[in-house]
């Protein structure tokens, strides 16, 4: 079964979401992210990815704090991402309660120093962010498109260890009109043994079933759950059933 995994984008210590990655475009959802947590828990769900996007924009963890406070006060699986770009800053991440950290970013502007990180701390813990428009990479909160073209970029990480991959299609984020299912086909049938982790797009239940259909592990989704495209009750049967 294709693993839900909600997430929270932190803006200003709130639970935000944006559209295209537009800072511009942002909604507040929430004044408190940790009461966000604590609905995803009491539904049933295990995982949460925590965005933090002022970091994203800074180049250095921001809102340590929030993530603290949702380790702490949850039993929540947490991945964290979102100005990642030093030893100081992955550290903290995992100090704060972190069960994982994604680094996209650093993976561009970085290599040695991400694998690094792959080394020190496993490939069960360390996740590559991989967000695309048009096939190529994107940084610093997809402030910067870059030449990089996905298949290579990931290609380069999978030969040196890395498994678990969380790809957003930012043209398709935000949206709410279906995720990129092609690309993500075209990632899974171009690496064997990857948790892939499909991110960007959805707007309502028919899309993950989608993207379990098309051998998807797991999927983030964030906007359709804020604008009740998907209910807490559909989430709470998919993840039960």
């Amino acid at each position: 079964m294709i693993e839900i995994i909600p997430a929270i984008d932190i803006i200003d210590g709130k639970c935000v979401r944006l559209s295209q990655g537009d800072y511009n475009e942002k909604k507040v959802y929430n004044e408190d992210p940790l009461e966000v947590a604590k609905m995803f828990e009491d539904a049933g769900i295990k995982r949460l990815h925590l965005v933090d996007l002022d970091g994203a924009k800074a180049k250095r963890i921001v809102n340590v704090g929030v993530l603290e406070k949702i380790a702490a006060r949850t039993s929540l699986i947490i991945d964290f991402g979102g100005g990642v770009q030093s030893d100081e800053d992955i550290q903290a991440a995992f100090d704060a309660g972190a069960s994982m950290v994604t680094g996209g970013s650093i993976a561009v502007r970085n290599k040695e120093l991400f694998l690094g990180w792959l080394e020190r701390y496993g490939n069960d813990k360390i996740i590559l962010g991989a967000d695309c428009k048009d096939h190529k990479i994107a940084v610093s909160g997809w402030q910067e498109e870059t030449s990089l073209d996905i298949i290579p970029f990931i290609e380069g990480y999978k030969e040196q260890g890395i498994q678990k991959i969380i790809c957003t299609d930012i043209s398709k984020d935000g949206m709410l009109q279906g995720p990129s299912i092609q690309l993500y086909k075209e990632i899974l049938s171009a690496f064997s043994g990857i948790y892939l982790i499909a991110s960007g797009g959805v707007g309502c239940m028919q899309d993950i079933h989608d993207l379990e259909a098309a051998g998807v592990p797991a999927v983030i989704l964030g906007k359709a759950i804020y604008e009740n495209r998907v209910t807490m009750r559909e989430l709470t049967t998919f993840v039960v059933k």
